[in-house]
């Protein structure tokens, strides 16, 4: 009933981003038609923004222009459109059909190609507006990795690799990318430090694992990364930091009215403070799913000495759990949140990634050992893992082993910087953002047919809606940017040669033009209900996902 509730609810917020998105990107693909239809001097009968019943309608020489009852897009309508239809000499000038081939080709061309010079234009707004990308400040370097034997370190922020200068991390990653297993010269900003740092370091050339990257390699470091842990902390029982009143699943806000932002700060802050009075204060996670939580304030006096968080008992929740998901084998086996996981099998895990591993590399016929910590307990519970298929981040399909439990760890939010571009560099920005997007969307069509990419990938006008509501709540960036992409979307989708579509009428009258004469209208006739069929049913299925997506089935 909830769910049911959530979709109505979430689709009611969705109909004004929706209709404004959509709407707008229909009505720019039919003013191409329109536009060059004018110029080649057909007549055009109607111009309708929205579809249904005309709602307002005025007609001006030979057209009526109207706002119609279903604000989707909008429509032209074309004097001489139809196939077979008599139209007398007199009224041949202004028909469609009786123009040349490659008036023909041009009109029904315009419709893509004014979506594409769209995102052109949006994409070039942003620029001049000034975008706001990833930072190039890292993360938490973990101790022992390639990217910490390098000499790079937690809040190290990249100004330059090479001679290149960065200012965030796509150009970081774009120009790794292009140096994928050579040695590079980083460029670094330390906190404390005056002066720039300079390191040499080697990159790993991997594949890429996107299958509709424009580059297929990746020049990788061990352990880089712009990730940093939130400040939510993971409590032994028992120890100093439970008995100070801290509880599994805190998140600490501020301690002495002075904000926290990663878990790494903790430390030093409350070293600092150490033999003092400090006024804490937290969110107290009740539960991840839904989240509830309780806004405390802890006066505590610190102990002193206090050489670590380790000390007072307190550590990173990578081993803690979040939430066990309904009907898996964790929560037949009687797994629960806040639970902290000491060892699986043979692997005694200290991050999560050894918990996913031990999970997803087992083997065996025998049940899985899981060693938890519960409150004051130790247990020991033995748990069959289930082979499940998931989408990954690139939406390719995979098959592995899980047993439906979600970790206690949550991301400090990224950390943004504005980049404000020149006209030329706006303009320059604008028309190869346009060029990637196109050749990413047809590379994304071929990766389909290669069966590289899940098909449950295909979204229909529900993940439309969803995504403009959640651009729109973002800010107009984002929100054009959304607009920008679906647009150039649309730019690719009409030119598929598939009946009904544009790229289907385009396909007619090159045939028509390298052959010096229409095909029948009987083959016409049944491509077009071929095309229909075929899009018909992909609409079906983008909504069957759309569906799947919502109500898990």
């Amino acid at each position: 009933m909830n769910t049911i509730f959530d979709f109505l609810n979430s689709g009611l917020q969705s109909i004004v981003p929706f209709v404004l998105l959509l709407g707008i990107l229909i009505f720019v693909h039919e003013l191409g038609h329109f536009l060059v239809a004018r110029w080649c001097k057909v007549r055009v009968e109607v111009f309708s923004l929205g579809f249904g019943k005309k709602i307002l309608q005025k007609k001006v020489g030979d057209t009526v222009y109207a706002v119609s009852l279903i604000p989707l897009g909008g429509y032209v309508k074309m004097f001489g459109d139809e196939i077979g239809k008599d139209i007398s000499d007199e009224d041949k000038a202004g028909s469609f059909l009786h123009k040349t081939v490659w008036q023909r080709i041009a009109i029904v061309l315009a419709g893509p190609l004014m979506n594409l010079f769209f995102a052109a234009l949006l994409f070039g707004l942003i620029a001049f507006m000034g975008e706001s990308k990833k930072s190039s400040e890292l993360g938490d370097i973990r101790f022992g990795t390639l990217a910490y034997e390098a000499g790079l370190r937690p809040g190290d922020k990249i100004t330059q690799i090479n001679s290149h200068l960065v200012r965030s991390w796509d150009e970081f990653q774009n120009f790794m990318g292009e140096k994928a297993g050579e040695k590079v010269t980083l460029q670094l900003e330390r906190m404390g430090l005056s002066e720039p740092v300079t390191l040499d370091v080697q990159t790993e050339k991997k594949n890429n694992p996107n299958p509709i990257a424009l580059n297929p390699f990746l020049g990788e470091v061990s352990g880089l990364t712009t990730d940093s842990f939130a400040p939510v902390l993971g409590i032994r029982s028992q120890s100093v930091a439970y008995k100070l009143g801290f509880r599994t699943g805190d998140e600490i806000k501020k301690i002495n009215s002075f904000d926290v932002e990663n878990f790494r700060d903790l430390e030093p802050k409350l070293i600092a403070l150490q033999g003092q009075i400090v006024t804490i204060e937290i969110e107290r996670y009740l539960s991840f799913d839904p989240i509830k939580f309780d806004k405390i304030e802890l006066s505590i006096k610190l102990p002193s000495p206090l050489p670590s968080l380790n000390s007072l008992g307190i550590e990173n929740t990578e081993l803690y759990l979040a939430s066990v998901i309904k009907d898996t084998p964790a929560e037949q086996a009687g797994l629960k949140p806040f639970d902290r996981i000491v060892a699986i099998g043979e692997v005694t895990p200290t991050r999560w990634d050894d918990i996913l591993n031990a999970v997803k590399n087992y083997e065996s016929s025998t049940p899985l050992s899981f060693k938890i910590e519960r409150a004051n307990e130790s247990l020991e519970l033995l748990i069959e893992p289930k082979e499940t298929e998931h989408l990954t981040m690139h939406g390719q399909s995979e098959k592995r082993k899980t047993v439906g439990i979600v970790p206690l760890l949550k991301y400090s939010p990224t950390k943004l910087v504005e980049i404000n571009y020149s006209l030329g560099e706006g303009l320059s920005r604008a028309v190869q953002r346009s060029y990637d997007v196109s050749l990413m969307t047809v590379l994304s069509f071929v990766r389909l047919i290669q069966n590289k990419i899940s098909p449950k990938t295909i979204g229909g006008v529900i993940s439309i809606g969803q995504a403009a509501s959640q651009t729109f709540q973002m800010g107009i960036q984002q929100f054009l940017t959304m607009m920008a992409i679906i647009s150039i979307n649309l730019f690719v989708l009409n030119l598929l040669p598939i009946p009904v579509l544009d790229g289907g009428h385009l396909l007619f009258y090159t045939i028509e033009a390298i052959r010096g004469a229409p095909l029948s209208m009987k083959k016409m006739e049944i491509a077009q209900q071929i095309g229909l069929v075929l899009l018909l049913g992909l609409m079906g299925f983008a909504l069957f996902n759309d569906f799947s997506r919502l109500f898990g089935f």
